[in-house]
């Protein structure tokens, strides 16, 4: 087991230093937290660090994972059986590096840090604050992922670690395993070392999740407005009557309501923020007409996911330091990931399409007080199920030689070059089955958030004759990308006057991205009764959400397993091409990247300084070809910045530092979102149009102007408590701004689309305070010697303007948002012990209610879709059996935690009137053993 080390990366790991630091080798829970603390007391930057205890012990399963528990860090997405998001500070514009390199997967511009396995990691450092000689990029910091070398090692090595792990709602048994080998030999006047590590993991997951769709309009039961057409221009695919009826869905646009030749009316600007009014008796103006309207959901679903992951991972490297003044490395590394999914979906519509007899008045209750409805009984439901079927897999690899040099005594000298290339490919298949059931009662929140429904017919959902074989979809997709780059850096040393050291260098980046996507082709349409499929292609889940909630808990779905392995044979079936839609290259990016900067140190008594400046000019070549028309369009944007950054460290008492820092970081856009293309979807839910996201190729960088003061007291041995004052100042923010145009020859089935497309739209204003500390007292007695705590606290406060637009897409006004994914309030606190070969960690994470995502812009109500507060308590054991064998026991999400979400926007929507999603989080076991020779 390997301990959180909340603390400042050390001076003697900066490329540019004052006093070289003797590193110190420990491998207990509480050694590990002592070399964190005299790191951050020398250092210069503000750095966060994790390390392993020892080979193949880092404190959690993935890197994700262990960063939950450093200062200032969020985890945002904990589903997948692992977590997978992660802000800093509340940002997500996260630059990750490997052993110092910049790094990435596929198109994207970070490395997917999940897909490292943990056994590979000797250290993790998270850089809040930035001095010259670092990466421009990455507003929220900058993460760099170390593995071993040999000469780490003083002769040969070898370690295996092998873990089995078993994810609760799956009940499967999976493997984690790594070995290392490495050696070093004395050659000559110098020393030579190889060193391998391989690792692989497999993670078999379910998650399970019930949602209330979104909030729309509907008539109350004695509303009757006029019909100008007559339903003669309708062109929907549901029972419609031409003429309205109690409690019936009031459609924005609806072709009921279009006079003859003239285009259907809108009663709101669809997906408006705040949405309709929940005051009981609040009106929709009709044709000049107010008509009383009730809120109800659209639809209640419910997924039974599955996954499979596999990570295969590999390092190599070779050292040879010839003498004392000379070494060169060279090292690759591979990370890879496979995963399939089987996304089993059951959805019901749950507005009116049916008879509803004859009182509708008394088929629905209201939340007291508001016109929202809480209960309703619907008549002949529409509904489907859905065998989503994923199958991923990313290859990313990395080639680095380099070398140092130390020209002269004051003198030193290094280059690196590196090389990566990194593909991830995905394919989808999904088959719908569909049925019209006489009845559904229900109740949007039925207790806790989670909503409630049966059918008149419950038993029917798992008889294959009761379902007809509906649409098949597809899709594809391919991103790759790749880099050349090249470092030189110079260090001289200027003695012992004001100015200490002198530090330089360049750098020059290549690199490129492209993604390949399918043009939009029409879903074929079987009709055909399931029981008529193969034996194999039909499935039925059981148990479905664990008891938690009064619904469904089982239903016939087309297999997604079967899906993915006879895809072209279910092709067959409805007359599709065999081998799945044509992939097109849709965009392909250059970004040439060069840099400069120089830096000194400074030391005037009990205060250093370091002081830098950096300039990087950017071209950046485009081409886009439209998959739709194949009309082919390029552009080209050139940009250069100035960034300066100091930071200054005084020792006000031997135990009391006080550092401030003062830089200026870039976040450039994301390579997708420079794509001029649009990915569409039809008219899914029948409200007359699709929807779609696009990029924009205008798109600037982002330029933050970052401030930090930081307090240290070192009150005992192996002991501390620190704060720090943090201000970033974002110019630029890319924000979404939505608008409806029409885009004709889809073959979707509709014209008209509400596009999403990225713009720089806003200036952001984050803020906050961080507290942490670590202690372990050297007072207790006997057994109890050896344990200690540490724990932090986050404090965030942060604002965005976000633009509103009409449907021409004119930016109308703006608002003020929190950023997404950020919580006000956070913290973490650990119970540790480190005593007789036991180590343990008791640790327990939480974070408030925070704004995840805005929901697509096509409904009525708030589009907020904001995450309540969340939680994980983790145990980690582990015993040395001798100086050879250990073995370890790991628990994650002991208390079962839920991850719930709901709708909501200033003062409207709440946990309780407009709940939405509800995901079960599985608790993880693992027992492991670790060898050395």
């Amino acid at each position: 087991m390997a301990a959180l080390s909340l603390s400042v990366s050390a001076l003697a790991q900066q490329t540019t230093q004052t006093t070289e630091l003797e590193e110190v080798i420990v491998s207990g829970v509480r050694g590990s937290l002592v070399q964190g603390l005299e790191n951050k007391r020398n250092s210069t930057q503000v750095v966060e660090s994790i390390v392993a205890q020892d080979i193949g012990k880092l404190p959690d399963n993935n890197v994700v994972e262990a960063l939950q528990r450093i200062t200032g860090v969020q985890i945002t997405d904990r589903g997948g059986g692992e977590a997978e998001g992660i802000v800093i500070r509340g940002l997500n514009d996260v630059t990750t590096t490997w052993n110092g390199r910049n790094v990435f997967t596929a198109s994207s511009r970070a490395l997917a840090l999940q897909d490292i396995p943990s056994n590979l990691i000797g250290r993790i450092d998270v850089y809040k604050t930035r001095s010259a000689d670092q990466l421009e990029t990455g507003l929220a910091g900058q993460i760099d992922v170390s593995t071993r070398r040999p000469f780490d090692f003083d002769d040969l090595e070898i370690s295996l670690n092998a873990r089995a792990t078993t994810q609760e709602q799956r009940d499967e048994i999976d493997p984690n395993a790594s070995l290392l080998i490495a050696n070093t030999w004395e050659v000559g006047q110098g020393r030579f070392g190889v060193m391998a590590n391989a690792s692989y993991s497999r993670v078999r997951y379910r998650d399970q999740s019930v949602t209330a769709g979104a909030m729309v309009p509907f008539l109350t039961e004695n509303a009757q407005p006029n019909g100008f057409g007559a339903g003669d221009n309708c062109d929907h695919t549901r029972p419609y009557n031409p003429n309205w009826v109690p409690l019936e869905r009031i459609f924005n646009g609806d072709c009921r309501l279009t006079r003859p030749g003239g285009e259907a009316p809108q009663f709101w600007q669809p997906g408006t923020d705040a949405g309709l009014s929940t005051t009981p008796g609040s009106t929709i103006t009709m044709d000049g007409t107010p008509y009383e309207y009730l809120l109800a959901r659209d639809a209640l679903f419910a997924s039974d996911f599955q996954g499979d992951r596999e990570r295969p991972a590999a390092a190599v490297a070779v050292q040879w330091a010839p003498n004392d003044t000379s070494e060169y490395t060279f090292e690759a590394f591979y990370q890879g990931y496979r995963e399939e999914m089987f996304n089993n979906l059951h959805f019901t519509f749950a507005d009116w399409w049916g008879t509803l007899g004859p009182n509708p008045g008394s088929t629905y209750t209201l939340y007291p007080g508001t016109n929202i409805m809480k209960t309703r009984t619907v008549g002949a439901p529409f509904g489907f199920n859905s065998g989503d079927a994923t199958k991923q897999d990313t290859d990313t690899f990395v080639y680095a030689l380099n070398g140092k040099w130390q020209l002269s005594d004051r003198f030193s000298l290094s280059a690196d070059l590196s090389v990566q290339n990194s593909e991830f490919n995905t394919r989808f298949i999904a088959v719908r089955t569909e049925r019209v059931p006489d009845s559904i009662t229900l109740d949007f929140n039925a207790g806790n958030g989670i909503p409630s429904w049966h059918f008149n017919d419950d038993a029917e959902l798992l008889d294959p004759n009761s379902w007809n074989v509906g649409a098949l979809f597809q899709n594809r997709g391919r991103q790759k990308g790749g880099a050349e780059t090249l470092q030189i850096d110079g260090h001289y040393d200027l003695g012992d006057g004001l100015f200490r050291l002198l530090s330089f260098g360049v750098r020059y980046d290549d690199r490129s991205a492209e993604s390949h996507s399918p043009r939009p082709t029409p879903e074929p349409f079987l009709g055909r009764n399931m029981s008529t499929l193969p034996s194999g292609m039909i499935y039925a889940n059981r148990g479905f959400f664990d008891g938690h909630g009064d619904i469904p808990t089982a239903w016939a779905v087309v297999n997604g397993y079967y899906l993915l392995d006879h895809a072209d044979e279910v092709r067959a079936l409805y007359g599709a091409a065999a081998g799945g839609p044509v992939l097109k290259r849709a965009f392909e990016v250059k970004e040439r990247t060069a840099a400069a900067y120089i830096q000194t140190d400074i030391a005037i008594g009990k205060l250093q300084g370091q002081f830098g400046l950096r300039y990087v000019t950017i071209d950046t070549p485009m081409q886009f070809t439209d998959v739709i028309t194949d009309a082919r369009s390029s552009t080209k944007k050139s940009d250069s910045d100035l960034l300066p950054s100091m930071t200054l460290r005084y020792a006000l008492t031997d135990d009391i530092n006080v550092r401030f820092n003062y830089g200026e970081t870039l976040r450039r856009p994301a390579f997708s979102d420079l794509n001029s293309n649009f990915a569409l979807v039809g008219d899914l839910t029948q409200v007359t149009y699709g929807t779609g996201t696009g990029g924009n190729p205008d798109l600037e960088a982002a330029k933050a102007k970052n401030y930090d003061l930081t307090a240290e007291w070192y009150f005992a041995t192996d002991s501390a408590v620190y704060a720090t004052l943090f201000r970033r100042d974002i110019d630029g923010l890319v924000v979404p701004l939505t608008r409806q145009i029409t885009i004709p020859d889809t073959g979707l089935n509709t014209e008209s689309f509400m596009v999403t497309q990225p713009v720089n739209a806003s200036d952001g204003k984050l803020e906050g305070l961080e507290l942490g500390f670590v202690y372990f007292p050297d007072y207790l007695p006997g057994v109890l010697k050896g344990l200690g705590v540490t724990g932090s606290f986050t404090k965030l406060d942060s604002e965005q303007t976000i633009p509103l637009s009409n449907s021409a897409g004119q930016i109308v006004g703006t608002e003020k948002s929190e950023f997404f994914g950020v919580s006000d309030t956070s913290y973490n606190i650990t119970l540790a012990y480190d005593r007789a070969g036991v180590g343990a960690r008791l640790s327990y994470v939480w974070r408030d209610d925070f704004l995840n995502n805005n929901e697509a812009r096509i409904f009525a109500n708030p589009i907020g879709v904001w995450r309540k507060s969340e939680a994980s308590l983790d145990l980690q054991v582990s015993y040395d059996v001798n100086d050879k064998l250990a073995i370890s026991f790991d628990a994650v999400n002991l208390t079962e935690e839920m991850q719930q979400a709901y709708y909501r926007f200033g003062s409207a929507g709440s946990p309780t009137t407009t709940n939405f999603a509800n995901l079960l989080l599985s608790r993880s076991f693992a027992l492991g053993v670790r060898w050395r020779m």
